[in-house]
C-alpha cells in the first residue's frame, strides 16, 4: 500500500510515469526540406531511485538505455546528453533532441516514458522548437548543429523579444542584428543554435550556445547585453549549463 501511495505521489508531481500508451492511428506528417524540430529537456531524478538496492538500479538503467537506443534507431531521433549536476538545483541532466517531425519526438517520449526509471524521473523544464533557415543568417549558419560535431559545453534557454521588435521595420530589425552578429563573430569558440517556438511552445526561440570555452561564452552574453537590439529583450532566463558527457555515465552517477 505504501508503494502504491509513493507511485501515485510521483505521478502528480509531474514525473514519468510508466504505463501503456496508445498507438497512433494517425498517418506522420511530411516536413518542408531544411526544416526539424527540437527538443530541450532537463530530468531530476527522484532521490528515493538512488537509494534503491544497486541491482535493481541497474536493471532500470539497462531498460532505460535500451529504450533510448531503439527511440534513436527507429524514431530518427539524434540525442546529445548532458550533465548539469553542480549547475542548477532543480535538474541532474539534459537532453538534446532533434527529429524530422513531431511525431517522431514524440515517438520517443512514448518508448522512454514506458520504462521503469521514467517513473522516478520529473522534467523541471522543456523547450520545444523548430529549426529552419533565420531571415537574418547567413548560408553558412544554417547547417544543423549535429553534423558539426560535439563540444564540451552546452548553454541554452528560452527567449521572448518584445512585441516592439515584431512592429520595427525589416530594414532597421536587420541592421540591429547586423551589430548583434558582428559581436557573436568576436568569439569564434562560441556557436549558435537558433531554434523557432512561435505557436508550439510559450517562448519566441530557444538559443542554444556550444562551446568548449565557457569563459568565452561569459564575454559573449556581457558584450550582447551592450548591443541596441537587447533593448528588445523582454525574457531571456532560465539559463541552463549542460556538460556532455555519456549517458550511460550520467545515469551511473546516481
Amino acid at each position: 500500500m505504501g508503494s502504491r501511495r509513493r507511485a501515485v505521489s510521483r505521478r502528480k508531481r509531474g514525473g514519468w510515469g510508466s504505463g501503456k500508451t496508445l498507438a497512433s492511428s494517425s498517418p506522420s506528417p511530411s516536413t518542408p526540406q531544411g526544416v526539424s524540430y527540437v527538443n530541450y529537456t532537463l530530468f531530476r531524478v527522484d532521490p528515493v531511485w538512488r537509494r534503491l538496492p544497486a541491482e535493481a538500479k541497474t536493471l532500470h538503467r539497462t531498460e532505460f538505455l535500451q529504450a533510448v537506443e531503439a527511440g534513436c534507431r527507429q524514431d530518427a531521433v539524434t540525442l546529445r546528453a548532458f550533465s548539469t549536476l553542480g549547475f542548477k538545483n532543480d535538474s541532474d541532466f539534459l537532453f538534446w533532441l532533434q527529429a524530422p517531425t513531431l511525431d517522431r519526438l514524440n515517438d520517443f517520449s512514448r518508448r522512454l516514458v514506458r520504462t521503469t526509471l521514467a517513473s522516478y524521473l520529473s522534467q523541471p523544464h522543456a523547450f520545444l522548437a523548430m529549426k529552419k533557415a533565420s531571415e537574418y543568417s547567413q548560408p553558412q549558419e544554417k547547417d544543423s548543429a549535429f553534423e558539426r560535431g560535439p563540444t564540451q559545453y552546452l548553454f541554452v534557454y528560452p527567449f521572448v523579444k518584445s512585441r516592439e521588435w515584431y512592429l520595427l521595420p525589416f530594414e532597421e530589425r536587420m541592421r540591429l542584428m547586423n551589430e548583434h552578429i558582428a559581436v557573436g563573430h568576436e568569439f569564434p569558440s562560441v556557436r549558435i543554435n537558433t531554434s523557432y517556438s512561435f505557436g508550439i511552445d510559450d517562448q519566441d526561440f530557444v538559443v542554444a550556445f556550444e562551446s568548449n570555452a565557457p569563459d568565452q561564452f561569459v564575454h559573449l552574453v556581457e558584450r550582447l547585453r551592450k548591443t541596441e537590439a537587447s533593448r528588445y529583450t523582454a525574457r531571456d532566463t532560465p539559463m541552463f549549463v549542460g556538460r556532455a558527457v555519456d549517458l550511460k555515465t550520467i545515469l551511473d552517477e546516481f
